[in-house]
């Protein structure tokens, strides 16, 4: 009871002074890590969060399910752009690129590592999350080719990586007798499985949404909380069926977008408020995961490995695969650049550390941990430069002998 005090006045306190912190550049998910550090650190902490239980790492799946579902259901205003921006290259040339360059990355810095658990930790540092950055995407001075290419992108890299993600824990975890044969079967299944699901309770909710227009049978606000059922929905559906239930609440996404978008565009605001609330605790338990493996310090070359997963192994793909796009150079380095990370890949690392053990876990947290925290700092302390240099490279040039009388 203490904890859920504690959280509830964070939140509240938050919601009353957001605005003034923000001039500070304090955001959310920092002011939230810090919390989380303060009071669940140290060896006697104020509250104590036990990260191993089964309700646990059950209520870290939903709060992915929820946000694969409101990734997959966001509107995007980009009427004024003609043709694709680069979304395709990005997520099926440069992030399986960066996947394997990560991969191959630790195996130079941890030699000795099992295979499977460098290929986690890859999966786990390279989704970008935007929410670190948020505030770039609402910026004019940046091109708007940019902004949306960084959030088509955000919006579906997590809900590719999931399934192969699943997978690479389960040939971490599998029991004797499970064959790499029989896991690839059992990943294919859950796949499947779950798209199933997501399409069956997507399209019957559609239907019902449609139904209950037509007919009068519902006020906007008893279809706001429909939608706001619809992931946890989609992702009972598919356990129950021994499917994906991360895939599932994505597919379930992606059918509803179209008529969550014709309801107006305050239909989805109820699940994007839950989603966000989510989140926040999400980076409360960040800060509890790094007061607890840094406390001894932090290994060299973690840190490493996460400057390299936020430039080179991120950069290098994202320029070559924007090759012959209408982008110019600087804003394909701004692309590759303005890849943070966050709630993404503290979930998965959460989902991660439930499951493993011993080094296993910590070397999944560890990477995760340090990643995350030169992004917040990083990309924190660039996205204003980065807007003000778009500002200064679109304003035209004042003509020669403009300033004389």
């Amino acid at each position: 009871m203490i904890a859920l005090l504690v959280l509830l006045s964070l939140l509240f306190l938050w919601g009353t002074v957001s605005d003034r912190l923000a001039r500070w550049s304090v955001t959310a998910p920092i002011a939230f890590a810090v919390a989380g550090i303060l009071l669940t650190g140290g060896d006697h902490p104020l509250l104590t969060l036990d990260t191993e239980t089964h309700t646990f790492q059950r209520g870290v799946e939903l709060v992915l399910a929820v946000m694969l579902f409101t990734d997959a259901t966001e509107a995007r205003d980009y009427e004024r752009l003609e043709g694709s921006v680069g979304e395709v290259r990005l997520l099926g040339l440069a992030l399986p690129a960066s996947v394997l360059l990560a991969t191959l990355t630790g195996a130079l810095l941890f030699p000795g590592t099992n295979w499977w658990l460098l290929a986690v930790a890859a999966l786990v540092v390279m989704p970008m999350d935007l929410a670190p950055i948020m505030m770039f995407l609402r910026d004019e001075r940046v091109p708007l080719r940019v902004r949306a290419a960084l959030n088509i992108e955000g919006g579906f890299n997590d809900g590719l990586i999931s399934p192969l993600f699943v997978f690479c824990v389960a040939n971490l975890v599998t029991a004797r007798g499970h064959s790499f044969g029989d896991l690839v079967l059992d990943a294919f299944k859950g796949a499947a499985y779950a798209v199933l699901a997501g399409t069956a309770v997507a399209l019957a909710a559609i239907a019902l949404v449609r139904r209950s227009l037509a007919a009068g049978w519902a006020t906007g606000a008893d279809l706001r909380l429909a939608g706001l059922a619809l992931p946890f929905v989609a992702y009972a559906a598919s356990v129950l069926l021994g499917g994906n239930g991360f895939v599932a609440a994505f597919v379930t996404g992606l059918w509803y977008a179209r008529t969550a978008h014709t309801l107006g565009r305050h239909h989805l605001d109820l699940v994007h408020d839950a989603s966000y609330l989510m989140t926040l605790a999400v980076w409360f338990t960040f800060g509890k995961l790094i007061a607890d493996e840094f406390a001894g310090g932090v290994d060299p070359a973690f840190v490493g490995y996460a400057l390299l997963a936020l430039t080179a192994v991120r950069t290098l793909p994202v320029l070559l695969s924007l090759i012959g796009t209408p982008f110019t150079w600087p804003e394909r380095w701004a692309i590759g650049w303005l890849g943070s990370r966050g709630v993404t890949s503290i979930v998965f690392a959460v989902l991660a550390y439930t499951q493993l053990t011993g080094r296993d876990a910590a070397f999944v947290v560890n990477a995760m941990g340090v990643t995350v925290l030169m992004s917040i700092f990083l990309h924190g302390v660039t996205v204003e430069p980065l807007a003000r240099w778009f500002e200064r490279r679109a304003r035209p040039a004042a003509p020669a002998g403009a300033d004389l009388p």
